[in-house]
């Protein structure tokens, strides 16, 4: 599973993104996908996941602004970020596991990593 971040970019707090991750190579059907973030000087923390039959989980921290979904179809999960806050600038990375289950916030357990997109919320 090879997996390609996109849709990062410089948006006022407030507003929005939509972060696309594509697998190339295979279905991500059969997959647990995740998305992770990363700001300079902190540690990786979770987000979001989807599990491969649809159960979304999300941080604390985001839940109420942020959605993920999947497309099978597309072999594409989204993440779409509505109320856009400063504290939110980080790098963002997918990632995928295959149908693992239990605690969907450990990224030790994802196998499959993206580049990283670089998300920036200016005030």
């Amino acid at each position: 599973v090879q997996l390609q971040a996109s849709g990062g970019g410089l948006v006022q707090a407030g507003g929005s993104l939509r972060l696309s991750c594509e697998s190339s190579g295979r279905t991500i059907s059969d997959y647990d996908m995740g998305w992770f973030r990363q700001a300079p000087g902190k540690e990786r923390e979770f987000i979001a996941a989807i599990s491969w039959i649809g159960s979304t989980y999300y941080a604390n921290s985001v839940k109420g602004r942020f959605t993920i979904s999947r497309d099978n179809a597309k072999s594409t999960v989204y993440l779409q970020m509505n109320s856009l806050k400063p504290e939110d600038t980080a790098v963002y990375y997918c990632a995928a596991r295959y149908r693992r289950g239990g605690d969907y916030r450990l990224g030790r357990t994802y196998n499959y990593w993206g580049q990283g997109t670089q998300v920036t919320v200016s005030s």
